[in-house]
């Protein structure tokens, strides 16, 4: 066949899961021993629902010994307080000096500070009692548990993660050659087409963050991609595909055309005037279906070996392939050594 210069083009296609967009993982404000966990893996919970509770006895003893301690101290203030109108009574009439009412003052005041610093730490008490209960901080579905009744666990250790309910997206890695690509198309309305696996439909997205660096383990770049309103479940797999830019000055050949010799990709191409082939080596820059996109190596109008290349040898006469349901009205050859579709790209070893 005649090397011809064209556009190359195609997409790049990647295997991501579809996940919510806010993930939390939920825990206890404070440590203690799990009695008991209502969440189960895929479940659906509504926002406040019980997901696990602590045991919360030490909790509550804590919360009835600082309402306690907050009653003394704010019977303490009213005992200062009454105190001090007396002692007022009698500065007024002259029976003590200012300077002993201004120290019952203050005496009064430090008192008040500290029924303030008691209720204080008996509403602080009361939170802490209530925190011995994990709710749903939002209305979505459990994904993973962490933990199991009889655990002991520290304040903040992860008991079940959440994915809340609203916009989906759908989550793939890219290696480090191609994020430059991904990064241009960041809010870009639809840029991405996505392919639910088994299905033949397609939907768009929108790529809406890219990792700013690569993951340590397998070097390649986390991108998230906005299905929009799309019906899709969480853990769902999807194909992505994300199309690249045209390269023109691209050959393409067919797989048949393609060998390897002494490690090198290489073609055979054709002399017109001796009929005879050389190898040529040649620079693959990917494949197109049956055909292989070659990025050197070639000219256009040179003539290229297509069939048979397995059977060659440097210098070996060659004849176009001819049907042998052509018979005797087989086409000629064309100018520069190509011929009529019907024997394109063929050519097989003359007889010696």
């Amino acid at each position: 066949m005649n090397v011809a210069s064209g556009v190359a083009s195609g997409a790049h296609e990647f295997a991501a899961e579809v996940r919510a967009r806010t993930e939390s993982r939920l825990g206890f404000r404070v440590g203690g021993k799990m009695v008991s966990r209502q969440a189960e893996v895929g479940q659906r919970v509504r926002a406040g629902q019980l997901l696990a509770q602590l045991d919360a006895g030490d909790l509550r003893l804590g919360q009835e010994a600082a309402a306690a301690a907050a009653q003394a101290a704010v019977t303490q203030y009213e005992l200062a307080a009454a105190e001090f109108k007396r002692f007022q009574e009698l500065r007024s009439q002259g029976f003590i000096s200012a300077w002993e009412l201004e120290r019952r003052e203050s005496a009064l005041k430090a008192t008040k500070a500290q029924a303030d610093q008691a209720r204080a730490q008996a509403e602080v008490q009361r939170n802490q009692a209530g925190y011995a209960s994990l709710n749903a901080a939002a209305s979505g579905v459990i994904t993973s548990v962490d933990a199991e009744p009889g655990a002991v666990l520290a304040a903040g250790a992860p008991v079940v993660r959440l994915a809340h309910d609203g916009p989906r997206d759908a989550v793939f890695a890219v290696p480090e050659d191609g994020v430059a690509a991904v990064r241009a198309l960041l809010g870009r309305k639809d840029a991405l087409q996505v392919r639910t696996w088994g299905s033949q439909g397609t939907l768009s997205a929108t790529v809406r963050e890219v990792a700013a660096a690569a993951d340590p383990v397998t070097r390649t770049f986390q991108v998230k991609a906005d299905l929009g309103a799309a019906v899709v479940q969480l853990g769902q797999t999807l194909a992505v595909s994300l199309a690249m830019p045209p390269r023109p000055g691209i050959t393409k050949l067919p797989l048949t055309a393609v060998m390897q010799q002494q490690g090198q990709t290489a073609v055979w191409l054709l002399d017109p005037a001796s009929m005879t082939v050389k190898v040529q080596p040649v620079v693959v820059a990917g494949a197109e279906g049956n055909e292989v996109v070659v990025a050197s190596g070639l000219s256009p109008g040179q003539v290229v070996v297509t069939a048979g290349v397995h059977v060659l040898t440097p210098g070996q006469k060659v004849k176009y392939y001819v049907p042998p349901s052509l018979g005797e009205r087989a086409p000629p050859l064309a100018a520069g050594g190509d011929v009529k579709p019907a024997s394109v790209g063929a050519a097989t070893p003359a007889p010696r």
